[in-house]
């Protein structure tokens, strides 16, 4: 058997493969820059030169099916693969040029980048000759991270059928661990990437107070302008390239962010007017305050490589960095990430006395994520959050939601995607009284494909009771803010007099554990006469570093139930989660995402969790990290060291290591006095 000459002759063998193994029609894959204009259009700026002007050329591309399938083909089997010094795949221009699976991956991140596409499939290709030929497939699920290997669909059979192809997807889906996995590792990419750009923003003498709307706003204009009418594309997004420096108050940098922001806003058709105002006040107070900011300067280092010019306007320093560090990394890894929140946690390290001493901690996703996942949020609900800060709580309950959505009817489905833009339209409230993070928290959800139109600017005290009515909730998410009254429990009290109780309607709250041990005492007997508290989770003291140290708890109540004081809660002492968090970040100490997942086996089986193979054992001392015990009606019994008790009658086992230790010192007695 003659070895392969050319990497043409590895292009015949897939060639072969897909047309005479696969059973696909020439007409049913690409090959080269035979591709629709969809895929051409994503793949803008992905070729493997240097400069990446050209689009992108994957060897074989498929996009008859709901999710793109690209090759990439090299000759001789050692250039498959190329792993970097983590064995992760390597990113360098050498690697992605002359490796398989390297290339298909800058590929496919190109696409992804574009928000033309959520996912995609690749497969790497090396052949020596026809008798060894070496495939691998992976499914790219974000820009970020790692792609997951698919090793037993290496034989390309998936290709044959939609129903196979179908399948495949079901078997590409995260599990829960892994998703969680990713997303900690997102939220640590955007921290290190925010506070790169809070020392950009600092060196440009940007304000603390107007770095987050700074922020927002510009995220915002990077969006494409659509008519909510037709659905059509008016006009892109900005990108770096439209922005000029020119030194005119009507064409400056800073005048087009803000006039693609008004039409932006104005074309959305679900932001009233006063609404729109209240935004566009925020922006231009932190965008266009400042007319020096438009002037060319010298380029601060951090953006020195991202700008060929030698000078730029302090706009476009900042507007490059978030489009390339920021903006095109918003994709599938981060649906449950709280961006502006991050933003604003970073900035508040800098801004002594403005978030801090207004109690704003905001919640971290993988906290948020939980909350949602334990009150078991799903497509149909209809979830409210009355202290609704950045968000956070309502980009988790969506991303689930739209989840549930595409595992119920099909990813890209039209039962599936008309039931998105329903979850979104319809299925979420949130109340803010800041007007700072209102205008974030609109931003938030308008990244993540809209979802703002029901985020409310308003007291919760005082706005109308028809809108919580005509809402009807029957999921609440909480953290009110750690300044309010009670510590902020009178919020899920008044959450909770307008949720529906005909549908196993659920509320959790994580606030300081004073409120559950006598601080909120009133507010809490008034609440167990209508709802039943089904949990208690003793979180982290660490939870909230570094913007606050403070004793927290997760409460779960059930809905419009008045509580039976002779029925058990569960009370679960998680403060080792696996994490340790510093100034510098959150790392990872002991299989945290296992303990994140057990958490969720507890509060749905209680001690059987244990007996379930999913369970880590090895994690948890159950003895003393779990009790189900009843509480009282007093409202001060809420926290899981009233119910723990420590157990001083000694066991067998207590008994025979003290005999054994007294009997080793006796031994050592006698030896030592040479008898």
């Amino acid at each position: 058997m003659l070895d392969y000459k050319l990497e043409r002759q590895v292009d015949d063998y897939i060639k072969d493969e897909l047309e005479k193994d696969i059973g696909l029609t020439k007409q049913e894959y690409g090959f080269e820059s035979y591709m629709d204009d969809y895929l051409k259009e994503a793949l803008k700026g992905g070729a493997k030169t240097v400069n990446k002007t050209n689009f992108g050329e994957p060897d074989f591309n498929i996009t008859k099916y709901s999710v793109p399938v690209l090759f990439e083909n090299k000759l001789h089997s050692k250039y498959l693969i190329k792993l970097d010094s983590k064995d992760k795949i390597a990113t360098s221009q050498a690697a992605i040029k002359n490796y398989a699976v390297n290339g298909a991956l800058h590929y496919a991140r190109t696409i992804l980048r574009s928000h033309m596409y959520k996912d995609c499939v690749i497969v790497g290709v090396a052949g020596d000759n026809p008798n060894h030929v070496v495939q691998q497939v992976y499914y790219v699920y974000a820009v970020n991270g790692e792609p997951k290997r698919m090793p037993k669909y290496d034989n390309l059979h998936f290709l044959a059928t939609k129903e196979a192809f179908q399948q495949f997807l079901n078997d590409a889906q995260l599990t829960e661990t892994e998703k969680h996995q990713v997303l900690v590792k997102s939220q640590q990419h955007l921290q290190k990437k925010a506070k790169l750009l809070n020392k950009l923003m600092n060196n440009l003498n940007i304000s603390t107070e107007q770095r987050v709307v700074y922020v927002s706003g510009m995220l915002l204009a990077m969006q494409k302008v659509t008519d909510v009418k037709t659905g059509e594309c008016i006009a892109d997004g900005l990108t770096p390239d439209d922005l000029h420096g020119i030194q005119s108050e009507k064409q400056s940098d800073s005048i087009k962010i803000i006039n693609q922001l008004n039409d932006f806003l104005d074309k959305r058709g679900n932001i009233t007017k006063d609404k729109q105002k209240m935004m566009m006040d925020s922006f231009e107070g932190a965008i266009h305050s400042d007319l020096d900011r438009d002037k060319l300067i010298d380029k601060d280092k951090i953006v020195g490589k991202m700008i060929q010019a030698e000078r730029a306007s302090i706009t476009k320093q900042i507007f490059i960095f978030l489009y390339k560090e920021i903006f095109l990394q918003i994709d599938a890894d981060s649906g449950s990430l709280d961006i502006m929140g991050s933003m604003y946690s970073e900035f508040l390290k800098y801004a002594l006395g403005d978030g801090g001493s207004l109690g704003k901690v905001l919640t971290p996703p993988y906290i948020t994520d939980l909350m949602a996942k334990a009150i078991n949020v799903s497509m149909n609900d209809r979830v409210m959050d009355l202290a609704t800060g950045s968000g956070a709580f309502l980009v988790s309950s969506m991303k689930l939601m739209i989840d549930d959505a595409n595992d119920t009817y099909g990813i890209n489905s039209e039962l599936a995607n008309k039931k998105i833009r329903q979850i979104k339209k319809s299925q979420l409230l949130g109340v803010e009284y800041d007007a700072k993070m209102y205008t974030l928290a609109a931003s938030n959800m308008i990244l993540r494909g809209d979802g703002s139109s029901q985020i409310k600017k308003g007291d919760t005290f005082k706005e109308p009771t028809k809108l919580y009515t005509d809402f009807n909730a029957n999921k609440l998410l909480l953290n009110p803010p750690f300044s309010a009254d009670n510590y902020g429990m009178p919020f899920l009290a008044h959450g909770l007099r307008f949720m529906s109780n005909k549908e196993h309607a659920k509320a959790a709250i994580i606030i300081q554990d004073s409120a559950g041990s006598g601080k909120s005492r009133i507010t809490n007997q008034e609440i167990l006469k209508n709802n039943t508290l089904l949990a208690s989770i003793k979180m982290p003291y660490d939870l909230f570093v570094p913007n606050a140290i403070v004793n927290t708890s997760i409460y779960i109540f059930e809905v419009g139930v008045p509580h039976d004081f002779d029925r058990s809660v569960k009370f679960i002492d998680f403060r080792n989660d696996g994490y340790k968090r510093t100034k510098r970040g959150i790392k990872e100490i002991s299989k945290p995402a296992h303990r994140y997942q057990d958490l969720l086996l507890l509060l749905k089986s209680g001690k059987t969790a244990g007996n379930n193979s999913k369970f880590h054992n090895e994690l948890w001392d159950l003895k003393k990290q779990y009790v189900e015990d009843v509480i009282d009606d007093s409202g001060t019994d809420w926290n899981f060291e009233n119910h723990y008790k420590v157990n001083t009658t000694p066991e067998k086992k207590d008994w025979e290591i003290t005999i054994k230790n007294y009997m080793k010192f006796k031994l050592n007695r006698i030896l030592d006095q040479g008898v």
